[in-house]
Formats: C-alpha cells, structure tokens, sequence
C-alpha cells in the first residue's frame, strides 16, 4: 500500500498506477443487506429463483452497490494521511459496463487522475476501475473528487 503525506506527494503521483486491492467476493447476504438499507428490492437482485431464469442466470449486485465499495477497496491500495481533513466532494463520471454476479470476485485498480489548486487546499480527481475476475469489461469506471485541506 501506498502511504501519501504530504500534499506534494499526492501531486506527484497524478498519471500513476497505484495498484489494485485484494478481490472480495460479492456474496447474497452483501447484495441483500445493501437492498435493504437502500429499499431497492428488485428482483433480479434478491430474487434467486426468479434471477436464475433471468437474462444473468442469477442475481447480479446493484451498480450502486459496487459503486459503494470504492472507498474500502481503495483504502487497500493507498492511504492519504495528510494532516488535514478528506473531503468527498463527489463524482464526475460513473459507469457499470458488466453487471456483477453474484459470488463474483471484484477489485479496484486506482490512480490519482489530477490535483488542482483551491483556495482552501487541493482537489484531487481519482480514477477507479472495479474488474470482475475472469471477465473482460469492468464492473464499475468511477472518477471520484477529493478536497484535502492542509
């Protein structure tokens, strides 16, 4: 893992692969637990019966879901232990080219996509890419936006 401390360390590594994190397998329970909190029951996540029968021979996660695990995967590939505070400003662009089934193994490879100067600290743009193991297209290409504050 990659440890940044400082704001110019960051600005370093803009262009660079960072690296991947460790697979996780996305199990039912996950899928569940996340149509729970989120109220989006549809079926062809929850309903494994109905799901086998669908266009993905079983229950796929919620693109949200795999959007979701973002942050922890890419805390498996870098830290950014700068003494200021993180702030997640948002996302630029968000695409689910697979769908992920369920007890699939997924990882994030990272980098850091650009730093700008702010007032108040740096932006900082992250690209991510979820990859489905043995699969050819991504699950999620996400580019997330970080303010660090010195």
């Amino acid at each position: 893992m990659r440890v940044f401390t400082t704001l110019d360390e960051v600005a370093d590594a803009v262009g660079q692969d960072l690296g991947t994190s460790d697979w996780l397998t996305v199990d039912q329970a996950r899928v569940d637990q996340f149509a729970e909190a989120t109220g989006d029951h549809q079926w062809i996540h929850v309903d494994v019966a109905r799901a086998a029968d669908g266009p993905f021979g079983g229950t796929i996660a919620h693109g949200y879901l795999t959007l979701s695990l973002v942050p922890w995967l890419g805390g498996q590939i870098f830290a950014i232990e700068t003494p200021g505070a993180k702030l997640n400003y948002g996302l630029n662009k968000v695409r689910f080219p697979h769908p992920v089934r369920v007890g699939s193994r997924i990882r994030a490879r990272a980098a850091f996509a650009a730093v700008s100067d702010l007032t108040v600290g740096k932006q900082l743009t992250l690209s991510y890419v979820v990859e489905i193991e043995n699969e050819p297209k991504p699950a999620c290409v996400a580019e997330t936006v970080v303010v660090l504050l010195p």
